[in-house]
This record gives C-alpha cells, sequence and structure tokens, in this order.
C-alpha cells in the first residue's frame, strides 16, 4: 500500500475523482474528506468516496499523502491549518490551475516544510462540481504537470508522481512562471470567453429568444461556462498578467477579423478559417503530443 492513509482537502470533482482513483489502483487504504459543505462530505462518504470526514483541514495534517483541491484563493488557510502538525514523511500536492500564487501561498504558510510541497495541475477538468460528479477514470491518459521547487528531493516528487501515475495521468513537468503563460492562453482565456458570451447574450433584451434558438455550436462554444464560478474568479484574478496578455492578444485578432468581415472579403476569412481547421485537426490527431 503505497499511502496507507489519503486525505483530501476539496472533495469535489477533482479531489472525489483523486480519492477514487488511488482506492481504485490499492494505492491507499483510508481516505479522510476535508470541506466546507457539510452535505456534499457527506454524500461523498455514502458514495464511498472518502471513508471519514472533517472540517478543518489539520484534519489532513497525519495523512501519508495530501491533496490540496480548493479554489486557489483558500491555498494560505488551508496550508496555514496544517502545516503545524504536518508530520515529516507526508507528500503534499495539489489541483490547482495557477502555480505561482499557489508557491507563493505554500512559502508562506508552510516554511521550513516547503520541501514536502509538490505543485501539481491536473488537465482533466470539466463543467461538472461536487463529490458527486468524481470519477475514478477521470485522469486515466490525461495530463498532469508538476512544477517541483528547488527544496523537493528527488524522493519526494516521485512519489507525487507515483500517485498521480497511481491514478492513471501522464506526467509533465513546467515552471510555476511557464505553466502560468501555457494555460492562460489554452484554458483560463477560453473560460473568460464563455462566461463573457452567455452573460452577454443573457443580459439583452430578446434573450428568452436568443437562448430559444441557440444549439449546438453555442451550446459547445459556452460548455466551460457552467463550470464552478468560485474557482475561475480565483484563477481569473491569480494569473491576471499573463490572462490580460492573452486578452489582449485576443482583441487584437478580433479587430483584424472585422475588416475582413465588413468589406465581405470571404477569400480572406475562408483562408484563416482552413488554417484554424487545420490547426484544431493536427491538434485532435495528436500531432501536438
Amino acid at each position: 500500500m503505497r499511502f496507507p492513509k489519503v486525505a483530501v482537502v476539496g472533495v469535489g470533482l477533482i479531489g472525489g475523482s483523486f480519492a477514487l482513483a488511488l482506492k481504485s489502483a490499492r494505492a491507499c487504504s483510508h481516505v479522510v474528506g476535508i470541506g466546507r459543505g457539510a452535505a456534499n462530505l457527506e454524500w461523498a462518504r455514502e458514495l464511498g468516496i472518502v471513508d471519514a470526514i472533517g472540517t478543518d483541514a489539520a484534519d489532513a495534517a497525519d495523512a501519508d499523502l495530501i491533496l490540496v483541491a480548493t479554489p486557489v484563493a483558500q491555498y494560505a488557510r488551508v496550508l496555514a491549518e496544517m502545516a503545524p502538525r504536518l508530520k515529516p514523511t507526508a507528500i503534499v500536492t495539489d489541483a490547482g490551475s495557477t502555480k505561482r500564487d499557489v508557491v507563493a501561498a505554500a512559502r508562506a504558510a508552510l516554511g521550513a516544510k516547503i520541501a514536502q510541497f509538490v505543485p501539481a495541475h491536473p488537465i482533466a477538468g470539466a463543467e461538472k462540481s461536487g463529490a458527486a460528479a468524481a470519477d475514478a477514470e477521470l485522469f486515466r491518459g490525461r495530463r498532469v504537470v508538476l512544477t517541483p521547487l528547488p527544496e523537493n528531493s528527488a524522493a519526494v516528487v516521485r512519489s507525487a508522481e507515483d500517485a498521480w501515475r497511481a491514478c492513471g495521468a501522464r506526467l509533465g513537468r513546467m515552471s510555476p512562471k511557464e505553466h502560468d503563460a501555457v494555460f492562460a492562453a489554452v484554458s483560463h482565456l477560453p473560460h473568460l470567453l464563455a462566461y463573457a458570451l452567455v452573460h452577454e447574450v443573457a443580459a439583452r433584451g430578446n434573450s428568452a429568444q436568443l437562448f430559444g434558438y441557440a444549439a449546438g455550436g453555442f451550446r459547445d462554444f459556452t460548455r466551460i461556462a457552467s463550470s464552478h464560478p468560485e474557482m475561475w474568479r480565483d484563477i481569473c484574478t491569480a494569473n491576471r498578467d499573463q490572462l490580460l496578455g492573452e486578452l489582449d492578444r485576443y482583441v487584437a485578432k478580433l479587430r483584424a477579423l472585422r475588416p475582413l468581415v465588413e468589406a465581405g472579403d470571404g477569400a480572406a476569412l475562408e483562408k484563416i478559417f482552413a488554417e484554424a481547421r487545420a490547426a484544431r485537426e493536427r491538434w485532435l490527431s495528436g500531432d501536438y503530443e
């Protein structure tokens, strides 16, 4: 049993799936779920996702492996609560979609115990949330990016990697800065755009008519606007410098497209659309793996 006792702080889609995946792999024997919502925790216990529950992150400190899967703005409090009782052999990892702020919060909260924290980001989210959305296969074949710290020993990093591999994940590494730049472009900006489009349409006087006629294209483009608002609020504010840069690039692209639409320049539009489609098909076929 690689991790006899596991604690998950934040038993939602990611945290719950992590617990189920480790149980399925027989990599742990006991899981403690920590969270703010009593009903969600009780449901997680009833579903067999966790074996015991608690409301204070300090209850996680005696585990062999701890996953922090709360919205990133809560990390400072969560890590500070567990730090005094964190046992020397415990491995702490996380599921935050931003990394520079997470590392800063961990350094401030954990102090000399920062070497036990291995930052990570599973690229396996969905618009669903809560324990009921948990799936033991969520991470199977999906990427998990680790952003190890200079203080991490090779053995500690291997332990964190072992945990994510037991969930079926494919592992990669980046620096926290590179991570935040990459995901501002391919994750944080798309969520911002989806939320913005739905919000703009909903504010129109004929919104009922517009939503009534919206079909597959609108549904596909805006699917991620059903994601957890608190989580994405924290991501957008934590990574705002990188997100602003990506937003400016997107606005510039729209400004470049506007005169083509205004002039009815079908040839130019078709060329851009064809290039975009080809790039997306290369991505879907795995050319960028």
